[in-house]
């Protein structure tokens, strides 16, 4: 293959000695200029300023590419009329200290910030893309022939389709907030995270001067319902739900949870508030099977469906913890960073039921003023073990079912 790549091995496991970073990282500084960019450039050893490389997941298929011979390893995107399609900040909380540990806040400017003649030719990348968009979906269009919406040319139009600004956020992880998030050492932090993943990162362990990690994890995906000048008023009202990946519910409509149903939901009650002059929120995380995976959570539905009695409320949590270990991996800590680069300190209704959740945004000073649950009619017949199972262990309800409220093979009463 015929490229500008040198057969030279570089490892990058340990600094020269005495060498400093040319762009040092200043994390949450007052503007992007004085935080520094982040450069995750593998052509780029020498400037190279955080742990990881840019696109997470997506970087052993940009290795396959290049492998093939149909990418250049040096090549660098060109940006031209890549600009955010709207305006998201900047807001106070990019720069109060442990607000946003896990997302750069400032990852949507970098083309503006750092041009050329700025950035001496380095190659800066966008950890954020903002666009606009419309959804179209079956189940807005049904509610348009309910009479539950209405369309109005602008928010909801006359095909069904909703009017979004819709957001991609890679992960960016400061891993001193990260540790403070999780009640641990950034010394204890860096080992699990060498050891979890057979060191394929050696810098987490022998670079501590390299504080910022691009970890080979899905993103956030953003949606925002509404006039966008409406997001940084504090008169606006905010309709918001926060959703964990379930690819099985999410797109093929498996009816074993709640998953779609409760998105679905949430859109609609989203495109409501933007018809009513409020402003709705979708934060969608990749956290495929509560952040186990879709091969555990498939393995989980068989132990489920194949232990004696079948399914049942009082052991869906035990099933998961026998299979994966712990019953769920999401640890909802890192979530309120798109809510607080968003700006927001209250939410008018979150669509949710999770107690996680809720706690996680009360305890990072996100104000909760009304909790909407699930209807009832949108509860699929074969989600009913699950949604009482969690409801249960705590999920909000007005009238969550108690232990007691299980029969002898575990299954609901007929009320959940």
């Amino acid at each position: 293959m015929n490229s500008n790549r040198s057969d030279h091995i570089r490892l990058t496991s340990h600094p020269d000695p005495g060498a400093k970073a040319r762009f040092p990282i200043h994390w949450a500084a007052p503007t992007a200029r004085e935080r520094g960019p982040i450069i995750g450039t593998v052509s780029q050893l020498g400037q190279r300023n955080v742990i990881g490389t840019h696109g997470g997941s997506y970087a052993l298929y940009r290795a396959l590419a290049v492998s093939s011979g149909t990418l250049d390893p040096i090549r660098r995107p060109d940006l031209t009329n890549t600009h955010p399609a709207a305006t998201i900040g900047p807001f106070p909380q990019w720069t109060e200290p442990e607000k946003i540990v896990s997302l750069d806040p400032w990852g949507h400017l970098v083309a503006e910030v750092f041009k050329p003649e700025i950035a001496e030719g380095l190659d800066i990348r966008p950890s954020i893309a903002i666009t606009r968009a419309r959804l179209d979906l079956i189940e807005i269009r049904d509610a348009l022939a309910a009479g539950r919406l209405k369309a109005d040319g602008h928010a909801i139009h006359d095909n069904g389709s909703v009017s979004v600004v819709k957001i991609a956020i890679d992960p960016v992880w400061y891993l001193p907030g990260i540790a403070q998030r999780f009640g641990t050492t950034e010394t204890a932090l860096r080992r699990n995270l060498f050891d979890q993943t057979a060191g394929m990162f050696p810098e987490l362990v022998t670079r501590p001067d390299l504080r910022v990690f691009l970890p080979p994890i899905g993103g956030i995906t953003v949606y925002l319902f509404g006039d966008m000048g409406r997001l940084s008023d504090p008169r606006t009202k905010f309709t918001c739900r926060v959703h964990d990946e379930c690819n099985g519910s999410d797109v093929f409509g498996s009816d074993i949870c709640t998953c779609r149903p409760y998105l679905i939901h949430g859109i609609e009650e989203c495109a409501r508030a933007a018809q009513q002059g409020e402003f709705g929120i979708i934060v969608y995380n990749r956290k495929e099977g509560r952040a186990l995976g879709e091969v555990t959570k498939f393995l989980v539905y068989n132990a489920r469906k194949r232990q004696e009695g079948g399914d049942a409320a009082a052991t869906y949590f035990e099933r998961t913890e026998c299979v994966a270990g712990v019953q769920d991996a999401r640890f909802q800590q890192l979530m309120p960073d798109a809510l607080h680069w968003l700006g927001l300190r209250r939410i008018d209704r979150f669509v949710s039921m999770s107690d996680m959740k809720h706690d996680a945004l009360v305890s990072q000073g996100i104000e909760i003023v009304e909790r909407v649950p699930i209807p009832d009619d949108l509860v699929p017949p074969d989600a009913h073990v699950e949604i009482a199972a969690k409801k249960a262990a705590g999920y909000y309800t007005p009238d969550a079912p108690k232990p007691e409220d299980l029969n002898t093979s575990g299954r609901p009463l007929e009320k959940y």
